[in-house]
């Protein structure tokens, strides 16, 4: 992919009202929020104060036409007038390019969940606090799309919208328990796609039945299993799972779109101080070994990784924007440049962190050159 087309992609950018800042462009300002998040800088202030440096200047000219950067009044005001769906829509088509760069046809893993940013909990120009959910290729490291919603009770329908938006076919979503809902696996599987979600006390009724299955000790020998361990430090975690696609004996199975397979995963943990162990319930459409349940599963954490290195490399639960448009854009922007450096890491550095990345990138603007066209 070459850097022309990366940018490309933001080239038909909309905007919600038109401005009258003759001198500069939307499409310019977008640029320099991406590239000083790739060379990790952490918010608006932070990357304007880097691109106002005379050397930095000088680089953005030379390496990216970048000839004249705004005040920070104005490169905030031109930020604030992305129209959020269509920089969402232009976000999901570079991610879908990321996607076939790597050149498999293989069934991928897509993890959906939602993150609270905690700085917009208190804050008055909020009607509730901003959360955001995220569908991302576990196997990649790489966000595809981004929803919007007030507040996580809202998270369901928002998450249902978001799966409508995913070219899903082949493909398996694996969800938390609070997407476990009838509708929700309608929409997967009219998308062609296949779900692994895990089960709760939101559905009573369908946890009993898997847990009473389960724990029958004569059912649960006939059931595949499959069995693992990794130590962490003191801390030696063993996962076993439990499979089968027997389920004749299951009432109202009927109701929830394609099920065709329920397995459990029970982890024991133990250290020098103490033992503890705990029951985890799934559904899933796809008919699958105790392996694989064990692989996809763990899967899940993948949107929860990206959460937290949105937290730890951009503070993003420390950012106090008071606008909800320029909010969501730097967070669609963060998610841009986890989404490069981790292709660059793949490719050329998987030995290599995030950081030390982007350091390169703030040491040397050039290299942000080989970040877009790896």
């Amino acid at each position: 992919m070459e850097i022309e087309n990366i940018f490309d992609y933001f080239s038909n950018i909309k905007i919600i009202s038109n401005h009258d800042g003759y001198f500069y462009s939307v499409n310019e300002a977008l640029k320099i929020l991406l590239l000083g998040l790739l060379c990790g800088r952490k918010n608006i202030r932070e990357i304007h104060e880097w691109a106002t440096e005379d050397i930095i200047k000088e680089k953005l000219s030379k390496e990216f036409g970048i000839d004249k950067i705004p005040c920070y009044y104005w490169l905030t005001c031109l930020l604030k007038l992305i129209n959020i769906d269509s920089l969402n829509e232009c976000f999901m088509n570079m991610a879908e390019a990321l996607i076939k760069e790597y050149g498999t046809e293989k069934p991928l893993t897509i993890a959906i969940d939602g993150k609270t940013i905690r700085s917009t909990d208190k804050m008055t120009s909020y009607e509730s606090p901003l959360h955001i959910v995220s569908a991302q290729v576990a196997e990649f490291g790489i966000t595809l799309a981004q929803k919007c919603v007030k507040g996580k009770t809202n998270e369901i329908p928002t998450v249902q919208a978001l799966i409508k938006t995913l070219n899903i076919k082949g493909h398996i979503i694996v969800a938390d328990a609070l997407n476990c809902q009838k509708e929700t696996t309608k929409i997967i599987k009219e998308g062609k796609g296949d779900y692994l979600l895990s089960v709760k006390g939101n559905q009573p009724l369908l946890k009993t039945d898997i847990e009473e299955y389960v724990q029958d000790e004569i059912l649960r020998q006939q059931m595949d299993t499959a069995c693992t361990s990794e130590k962490n430090r003191e801390r030696v975690e063993k996962r076993t799972a439990f499979c089968t696609t027997n389920l004749v004996w299951m009432d109202n199975k009927e109701e929830w779109a394609g099920l065709s397979c329920i397995g459990a995963i029970h982890s024991e943990f133990k250290s020098k101080k103490e033992k503890s162990d705990e029951w985890h319930y799934y559904i899933s459409s796809r008919k699958l070994t105790a392996d694989e349940l064990l692989e996809i599963a763990r899967k899940e954490w993948a949107v929860e990784t990206m959460h937290w290195l949105l937290d730890v490399h951009f503070r993003e639960d420390f950012c106090r924007l008071l606008d909800k448009n320029l909010q969501q854009a730097l967070n669609i922007g963060r998610k841009v440049a986890l989404n490069l450096i981790s292709r660059y890491k793949q490719k050329n550095a998987p030995k290599a962190s995030l950081s030390h990345i982007m350091f390169k990138a703030l040491m040397d603007i050039s290299f942000v050159k080989k970040i877009l066209q790896n």
